[in-house]
């Protein structure tokens, strides 16, 4: 084998390389935020610790945290949630946010499939839940506030709805009287507006906080290198995201301490836990200093974000309130961005895990999103969106494709050249170089449609991966649903024999096509036969081999990429089609079908 060869087969299997490995590693998150370790409150048994004294000398001081489970408490009145997207109760012990479900999003696809539950009372496996409250300081203590066990009594509403708030109360039997009173609108924000009463006769120092603890890391974590799932908050327009692995843990002398990642917020931001398609999270008042608090609590393994207000000193006869709001529910961009700017949350769109190329995946999704409200489909809306892109590109395309066109006419004089110089190949390239430079070709201007095309189908990938828009998705026929691999199999004959699938992730699965990933092989091995197999017996094999290799390759991902890559060869077999016959280029397409099966003949 000579060099040349050696040299295309080692190009091809880069090639293979550096699409395996941007797929495996994509963008890596960003580091977690650099903040001061210290101690942090001891943590009651199975729920998350009160904050710890706000303003006292050592913030991350001990202190005592009373609380026991759900399951272990008296039972307690619960407050049903119901709006037109989440379903649900809250408790009236601590006044705990737990209990909630999203009714617009099922487990599967299945029928019978359940909504997906997103918060759970603690007690339960896998506790998720928020709670708020006042830490103590100055002369007040722990009993002097509500805390985690504190039972509130319902002063106003029967049932959290949308214009229908509630209002909870708690007198501490010293003078003051806690309130506070939730409110929800029609999709995922609830608002928590706390107020103190001061009865007494001396003044009082007290600070607000918010709580979202999660217990053990969530069930169906993916752990997929280009998906984050974890902490994420926006400190002054700087995002933060720290994975559960790397969220900080400490042990001195076998007693359990919590390390603590701090951010001191300076006018906006914003902290809690994603998932993939949901999230939890904190959101003070706009322009409202607070410190975000990322814990971890080793022994009891619950995970807990925090924002701890600044110390309000209320004095004897007066009072003081506080406005906080919780988002729990789904990523919907178009929502979250309402949030963003009908509230001034700043850059919560980036809640949504766009990436590294987040300068592509964004108006790429946009463009998608856009599509779809006018068109009703994410598939069809895949397909417009390759038009535009393809337009988008074409003036570098049709001049790859005329280049590609007029060295094609200098076959010919190629092959004089390659007669009389033999294997001096430096001469060889230098007259092939002067030939270039006579008739004004460009080599390498056929390189030039795909140097866009690579960072365009990983944010393509990136967006159909990480959008709640493309979760189960249906496009026409089997396909229902878009960011899950093509359903059907080539090993049951796509439904005609008796038995089932394999299940995605066996080595079985490896080889089980659906009817999209043979149909990206067939547009892939008829764009190549727009040109005749190249003379060389290795190059031809090598290239024969592509469009199916690919086709193995991509099988197992998601339909509407692979629905993206379809279109986008079809519209390149009709563009260098038409732009080969505007220079006077005839294809011959059957003639080079055929040639292919003679040479496999021989």
């Amino acid at each position: 084998m000579d060099e040349q060869n050696r040299n295309l087969i080692l190009a091809t299997a880069l090639s293979f390389l550096v699409v395996l490995t941007w797929f495996l590693i994509f963008p890596p998150e960003a580091p977690p935020p650099s903040s001061e370790v210290d101690g942090a409150p001891a943590v009651s048994t199975d729920l998350a610790s009160t904050p710890p004294a706000a303003g006292a000398p050592e913030p991350g001081a001990s202190t005592p945290s009373p609380g026991t489970t759900v399951s272990t408490a008296p039972e307690v009145q619960r407050i049903p949630v119901a709006t037109d997207h989440l379903t649900g109760s809250i408790s009236l012990l601590g006044g705990r946010i737990d209990d909630l479900s999203l009714t617009d999003y099922r487990e599967t696809l299945a029928d019978d499939s359940d909504i997906v539950h997103l918060l759970t009372p603690a007690g339960q496996d896998h506790a998720y839940y928020a709670l708020h409250g006042w830490a103590p300081a100055g002369a007040l203590d722990f009993a002097d506030v509500p805390n985690a066990n504190t039972v509130w009594q319902i002063e106003s509403g029967e049932r959290l709805a949308p214009g229908n708030p509630v209002a909870l109360v708690w007198e501490n039997g010293s003078g003051l009287t806690f309130r506070r009173t939730l409110s929800i609108d029609s999709a995922y924000m609830i608002t928590v507006t706390q107020s103190v009463q001061n009865g007494g006769n001396i003044p009082v120092r007290l600070a607000p906080y918010g709580i979202i603890a999660r217990h053990g890391e969530p069930a169906d974590q993916q752990n997929f290198f280009i998906l984050h799932e974890g902490v994420v908050g926006m400190k002054d327009g700087e995002l933060h995201e720290i994975d559960y692995s790397k969220v900080p843990k400490l042990n001195h002398d076998n007693q359990e301490q919590a390390n603590l990642q701090k951010i001191d917020v300076q006018e906006n931001g914003w902290i809690g836990f994603t998932d993939k398609y949901w999230m939890t999270t904190l959101i003070p008042e706009p322009g409202q200093r607070f410190t975000a608090v990322t814990k971890y609590s080793e022994t009891r393994d619950i995970y807990q974000t925090e924002t701890r207000l600044p110390v309000i000193e209320v004095y004897p006869q007066s009072a003081a309130s506080t406005v906080s709001r919780l988002f729990a529910g789904a990523k919907e961009w178009s929502q979250i961005r309402a949030y963003e700017q009908g509230y001034g949350i700043e850059r919560f769109v980036d809640s949504i895990d766009w990436g590294w190329f987040f300068f592509l995946t964004k108006p790429i999704f946009i463009v998608l999103h856009w599509l779809n409200s006018i068109i009703g489909n994410m598939g069809w809306s895949i397909i417009c969106l390759t038009l535009i892109i393809k337009a988008f590109l074409f003036p570098l395309a049709y001049k790859s494709y005329v280049s590609m066109a007029r060295m094609k006419e200098l076959q010919p004089e190629m092959e004089k050249i390659r007669e009389r110089v033999g294997d001096d190949r430096k001469r060889m390239q230098a007259e092939m170089m002067t030939m270039y430079k006579e008739k004004k070709i460009n080599p390498a201007a056929g390189c030039l449609p795909l140097l866009p095309q690579i960072p365009i189908f990983f944010s393509l990938y990136k967006v159909i991966f990480v959008t709640i828009e493309l979760r189960h998705a249906p496009f026409i026929f089997w396909i229902n649903d878009l960011s899950a691999p093509d359903p059907t199999s080539i090993l049951n004959l796509f439904g005609a024999l008796p038995w089932g699938t394999p299940d995605p992730g066996s080595l079985v699965s490896l080889i089980s096509l659906g009817v999209l990933p043979i149909l990206l092989g067939i547009s892939m091995w008829l764009q190549q036969k727009l040109n005749p197999a190249p003379t060389d017996p290795t190059q031809a094999m090598v290239f024969a081999w592509l469009p199916w290799v690919f086709m193995f390759m991509l099988g197992q991902f998601a339909s509407g990429l692979i629905l993206y890559w379809i279109a986008n060869n079809v519209i390149t077999f009709i563009q260098q089609y038409a732009i080969m016959r505007s220079q006077n280029i005839k294809p011959d397409i059957w003639g080079n079908i055929r040639s292919g099966f003679e040479r496999r003949k021989k």
